[in-house]
């Protein structure tokens, strides 16, 4: 899974029938300091995200496809969450601990 905001939506003519109807977003993945992380990638669309949200996107084609409801449709990437908050300062016990006196 990957963070990212949304840049974009891309329209195309021609697509797959499983894509018919469906949002397709542009979406840059991010690093947790909101840099660009790579190049922007597309997605369809499982949360009506929009234009500057920061979304969650999976790229799992397995996860995608079930995320928006379409069964062995050729998925590879999908817009699985609206992001409100990050919060980095949670403790998760990674740190070594400090050194004993």
């Amino acid at each position: 899974m990957l963070i990212g905001r949304v840049i974009g939506e891309v329209v195309a003519t021609q697509k797959h029938p499983s894509h018919e109807a469906r949002k397709t977003l542009l979406v840059q993945p991010l690093n947790l300091d909101d840099s660009d992380r790579g190049d922007a990638v597309v997605a369809l669309d499982a949360v009506q995200a929009g234009i500057g949200d920061k979304v969650l996107l999976t790229t799992d084609g397995y996860a995608a496809f079930t995320a928006l409801g379409l069964s062995q449709a050729p998925v590879d990437m999908a817009v699985i969450g609206v992001v409100d908050n990050i919060d980095l300062s949670v403790d998760l016990g990674l740190a070594p601990p400090p050194p004993a006196l």
